[in-house]
């Protein structure tokens, strides 16, 4: 089976899961019985986990040489979660079952990225080709789990995520072995230098900025007056802009350095974020907003995995990979999320995403010593 393939598969089952968790779980928690508050505790708890959960394991990982097996792990722990959801009775069984598992579960995406990247042998342009069939699953997930709960009750939705977290295991098992030799070193000894922690630090601010997108989007634009129908083209049209540089993205590579395009990247989510907020009552505006989604994200996580390959050393890649999960999607997400609610609520959408605007040029401004790095 070629190795395209089998990380490829990995990528599309794994995110196919993901969207029916973003998408359709806060309706289901909610027709469980859950208040808005504490819906958002139990959606708030993976992000929380990926705050430690993922360098501890990426550490495991390089000291073992056990990457595989952990993201087998994370993955059957995840069925585990799924197969056992229904029998949860009220808020704190859920919670405590969801918050467990993310204490595992979260391990496997910067694993993946970090066998993904050591597999391709220093051609990190190829990532794009393989990465893309996240967003395909992704896409697949949202207007098939739509589609599905129309004629099925949202109560049903656990079992639907179940087949997919069981199809991830399933992919899981076909993943490559870890080219590199784990190498026994102490956690207080983590190779973080200066082009590494600003990467890091970059990752924290672009993550962050996104915050209010992720959690106010749909309702800023429910507020400007626009249907479900137009939400969902808009959320669309930013999934299919990321595909696009993930096609393209070896083009991309070999014109420009990863340092640019990262500078660039956050250059464009300064300007989106800012139209966004001010600037909603113009549909063409919002148009062109979601498809910078091509490089706030897309190139940007595209060349953030790749600079990880090259900060980190060989023998901490998995570190390095967790490491800047747990900085972006996990820290900078959590606190993008609060302090995009706290702005919402002291001064509207204008204010929230002006402050992820403010983020992003954070993000910019520690992009920029990379380049002085060679990177």
């Amino acid at each position: 089976m070629p190795l395209a393939f089998r990380l490829a598969a990995f990528y599309f089952a794994f995110f196919v899961h993901v969207s029916l968790l973003v998408a359709y779980f806060p309706p289901y928690l909610a027709a469980r019985g859950l208040s808005p508050a504490q819906i958002g505790w139990v959606l708030a708890l993976p992000q929380i986990a990926r705050i430690v959960a993922p360098g501890a394991w990426g550490w495991f990982a390089d000291r073992s040489g056990a990457q595989r097996a952990v993201v087998i792990g994370a993955s059957a722990v995840n069925v585990a979660c799924f197969a056992l959801l229904p029998q949860m009775g009220d808020f704190g069984a859920i919670a405590w079952l969801m918050g467990a598992t993310s204490l595992v579960s979260t391990a496997a995406l910067p694993l993946v990225e970090a066998i993904t990247l050591g597999a391709l042998a220093g051609q990190p342009g190829r990532y794009g080709a393989i990465r893309v069939w996240g967003s395909i699953g992704f896409i697949v997930a949202v207007l098939g789990g739509g589609a599905w709960l129309e004629r099925y009750a949202v109560q049903n939705l656990p079992y639907a995520m179940l087949a997919f977290a069981l199809a991830t295991l399933g992919a899981a098992f076909l993943l490559p072995a870890p080219a590199l030799r784990a190498h026994a070193l102490s956690p207080v000894h983590a190779p973080v230098d200066r082009a590494a922690a600003a990467l890091l630090a970059s990752g924290f601010f672009i993550a962050l900025a996104h915050g209010a997108l992720y959690a106010f989007f749909t309702l800023h634009l429910q507020r400007s007056g626009y249907s479900t129908l137009v939400i969902g083209v808009l959320w669309m049209l930013g999934v299919l802009a990321e595909i696009g540089v993930f096609i393209f993205l070896p083009a991309l590579f070999r014109r420009y350095a990863l340092s640019t395009l990262l500078m660039a990247s956050a250059g464009c989510a300064v300007v989106r974020f800012l139209a966004i907020g001010w600037a909603a009552d113009w549909l063409t505006v919002l148009v062109a907003a979601q498809l910078l989604h091509a490089a706030t994200f897309g190139s940007f996580h595209a060349a953030s995995v790749a600079a990880v390959q090259r900060v980190f050393p060989a023998h901490a890649q998995a570190r390095g990979q967790a490491l800047f999960s747990s900085a972006s999607s996990g820290a900078g997400g959590a606190l993008g999320a609060l302090a995009a609610g706290w702005a919402w609520q002291e001064g509207g959408p204008g204010i929230a995403f002006t402050l992820s605007s403010i983020a992003a040029l954070a993000g910019l401004f520690f992009a920029y010593p990379l380049r002085r790095a060679g990177l």
